[in-house]
């Protein structure tokens, strides 16, 4: 189970990876947790790892096979690595790890996924068309082709390998490409020089992949990820550790200087930092020597390891905390860059669970651990800084009162700390075990609307898309009380009067559509299902014909039954969920205040939309100053947003007035208006969302840069807010640049 930066849940299955995407859905009025629903589906066919040339490959399974030493043939038909397709034995089908990038990896500015299936195979996916998942890349094909090339040796200088009908440097050529773990790094930004001298940021991200025999793969790929293309470089590093486990980042930023390098764990126990010597990354720095973090062979495995960056209160400086799951304990270990160098504080955490631990999850905004054993039990350990080093607060989170008698598989926790998702099975009744195992993913809220409404007030990030887990807190509370609680009201006033954040008015947007959903009144039947009535009527005696939007809902929308641990259990509930219409209450005393009430709500909602759209259009406006000379087309309608702002005699913005005076001189009288394609005539700017021509044909309007979408094929926003057009390849830089961005509404990304 993990929990993507982008609010995407994946779960390994035998079929395939469920992912599961949390949504604060602003035109539903339901209490419950919207879920969209995708899957990355398993490969048909098993992964060979290539050792070799085929034929060459085939003479020596069979040898191997039909071998008298039983050493030998019992080792070969027994491992899956050298059978994957298992002939009598059960196929190995499925994935059994899968791990997510950082937030815009891929082209939509989005999260990859990395997922490794049970027969080795590591591929990458992107999720680029909104319900598909693509694959984008084979690496374990790419790194076995590598391999091939340079005849099975790290580098020239190594002893030559043995030959292939020798069973151990079979096994040799298969552990050393067998991948165990896989993890990616944080983004790294370098600066590239052009031929004109300009410069221009380039980012990268870092994917280390642990092998079965201790060697780490580090690819490094071009930001944004379109596939093989994209791979800058594959650097092998020898870890020394037998018997490899788990493997995670270690990230640590000391005066401006950002250090980095690999944790590694043992299947017998020990825990050591690798260094990483990438000469191809500017400004990337790492350790001399591995930092040995545990030495004691103690057979304990090392299950799970997670970095936390915290600050130091005492120390007065950064430092990482690194946690491991070993058995039934945590072992933890603090590190701390000072004068005299680098420090290390460790030990472990005992008494927590009887049973081995199988998951553990962080929360890496405030350093709160979590773990889970097989029996249900859930602990959460909270760091206390101490004068020397660091001490554990933990207590036992009972998910028997919330789902009854269950068996706990994995955990994840959300980026923002507000949910917990957990796999469970039920659990034994009446001393006996279940017939059948049926896993749900079940959520858990950690924190309370009022902690999650001081987080969004008081958020460094200033993005609605990044926190829906906290959006999602405050929505429920909103729905099912049916106003905005007073000090959240006020507090968000003071907010806006004193900095004027673009992200507080569109989180003030957010709270006045949740409330509008929840005054309306819930219909009666799901507007889906098709009217069996037949009404026919001429379109020449409509009353009126308007543009509608269609706004049918992507994907498959499922809802799941928040938990709260003070509410009774219930399972996942999956329902198909279906939009709400607006219905006035059928009380004939209560109608007028409804209906006024309604129409006051709306009208803050367009005041504060109108808001937002004069602020974008203003930065779109300086993006037209700054990137055009005098009287250039610039394919934006400069002289129609112009004219849009100022012809509201309310609005006097001293900061527009003057960009739009300095324009108006440097497009010397030029108009340059948009043209219908269809009939050649005028399109007048007289609507933010739509162009209409004298001849009624219509073009809906891009929210990014306001020009035309006179195609058939155009962005929409994750929430339907908007609509936004494709890049073309005559396109600017800087007007590409615009269309990158997320909605100017509610922060999501465009598809």
């Amino acid at each position: 189970l993990a929990w993507s930066e982008d609010h995407r849940v994946s779960v390994s299955t035998a079929r395939s990876i469920a992912v599961l995407e949390q949504l604060s859905d602003v035109h539903s009025g339901g209490q419950d947790m919207v879920i969209h629903r995708t899957a990355v589906p398993a490969p048909a066919t098993a992964c060979t790892l290539k050792v070799g040339p085929k034929k060459e490959v085939a003479e020596c399974k069979e040898k191997f096979a039909s071998s008298v030493d039983p050493t030998v043939s019992q080792m070969f038909m027994l491992d899956r690595v050298f059978n994957p397709e298992g002939k009598s034995l059960t196929p190995m089908r499925g994935f059994k790890y899968s791990s997510w990038s950082p937030l815009g990896c891929d082209a939509n500015g989005r999260c990859l996924l990395a997922a490794l299936t049970m027969d080795n195979r590591l591929t990458i996916h992107a999720n680029l068309n909104r319900l598909q998942w693509v694959q984008l890349v084979d690496l374990t094909e790419l790194y076995g082709e590598r391999l091939f090339e340079a005849s099975y040796k790290l580098c020239k200088a190594d002893t030559p390998c043995g030959e292939l009908g020798d069973f151990p440097e079979f096994q040799r050529r298969h552990s050393m490409q067998t991948p165990v773990r896989m993890e990616w790094s944080g983004i790294c930004t370098t600066q590239q020089v052009k031929h004109n001298n300009e410069c221009r940021d380039v980012g990268s991200v870092l994917l280390a992949v642990l092998f079965e025999n201790g060697n780490i793969a580090v690819w490094q790929f071009q930001l944004p990820f379109l596939g093989k293309e994209s791979i800058t470089s594959c650097n092998t590093i020898e870890s020394g550790i037998s018997s490899p486990s788990v493997l995670s980042w270690w990230e640590y930023e000391h005066n401006n200087r950002k250090m980095s390098g690999l944790i590694v764990g043992s299947a017998y126990g020990p825990v050591k930092i690798i260094p990483v010597n990438l000469k191809a990354v500017k400004g990337y720095f790492t350790l001399r020597q591995p930092v040995v973090l545990w030495q004691e062979m103690d057979q304990l495995p090392v299950h799970s390891i997670k970095c936390i960056p915290l600050y130091h209160p005492y120390q007065k400086c950064s430092c990482s905390l690194v946690v491991a799951a070993r058995g039934p304990y945590v072992f933890w270990c603090l590190l701390l860059i000072s004068k005299a160098g680098l420090n290390v504080h460790n030990s472990h955490v005992t008494g927590l669970h009887s049973l081995p631990i199988v998951s553990m999850t962080a929360d890496k905004q405030n350093g709160t651990v979590y773990t889970c054993s097989t029996d249900g039990k859930v602990r959460q350990l909270i760091p206390i800084f101490t004068d020397v080093a660091l001490k554990f607060e933990h207590q036992l989170i009972k998910l028997s009162e919330v789902f009854g008698c269950v068996r706990t598989h994995g955990i994840a926790v959300s980026p923002c700390g507000a949910y917990l998702a957990v796999i469970t099975t039920e659990g034994m009744v009446n001393g006996l075990h279940p017939v059948n195992k049926n896993y749900q993913v079940q959520f858990v809220t950690l924190k309370t609307f009022e902690e999650a409404a001081a987080q969004l007030l008081e958020s460094s990030v200033q993005n609605l898309f990044r926190q829906v887990d906290l959006t999602d807190l405050v929505r429920w509370k909103i729905l099912k009380d049916k106003h905005i609680p007073q000090f959240l009201q006020e507090a968000l006033d003071k907010k806006i009067e004193s900095c004027g954040s673009t992200y507080f008015w569109r989180f003030k947007l957010f709270l006045l559509r949740i409330l509008y959903q929840s005054m309306q009144k819930a219909p009666s039947e799901v507007t889906w299902r098709p009217s069996h009535e037949d009404a026919k009527i001429l379109i020449s005696d409509s009353p009126g014909m308007g543009s509608t939007e269609d706004d049918q809902e992507e994907g498959t929308s499922k809802q799941a039954s928040k938990q709260s641990l003070g509410d009774s259990g219930k399972g996942v509930d999956i329902d198909d969920t279906a939009e709400d219409s607006l219905h006035q209450s059928s009380d004939t005393g209560g109608r007028e205040p409804m209906v006024e009430k309604l129409l006051e709500i709306q009208a803050q909602i367009e005041a504060v939309e109108m808001h937002l759209t004069r602020e974008h259009m203003k930065r779109v406006l300086g993006e037209v100053y700054l990137h055009t000379w005098i009287t250039e087309n610039t394919s934006i309608p400069t002289r129609g947003v112009c004219d849009f702002l100022m012809s509201d005699d309310g609005y006097d913005d001293r900061t527009a007035r003057v960009l739009i005076g300095h324009i108006l001189k440097k497009m010397n009288k030029q108009t340059f208006p948009e043209h219908c394609s269809l009939c050649k005539e005028i399109l007048p700017f007289t609507d933010r969302k739509q162009a209409v021509c004298s001849n009624g044909h219509i073009w809906l309007r891009c929210f990014l840069t306001y020009q035309s979408c006179q195609s058939l094929v155009y962005r929409r926003c994750l929430l339907h807010d908007s609509i936004a057009r494709h890049p073309t390849p005559e396109d600017p830089e800087w007007i590409k640049r615009l269309l990158q961005g997320p909605c100017t509404f509610c922060d999501s990304p465009v598809f």
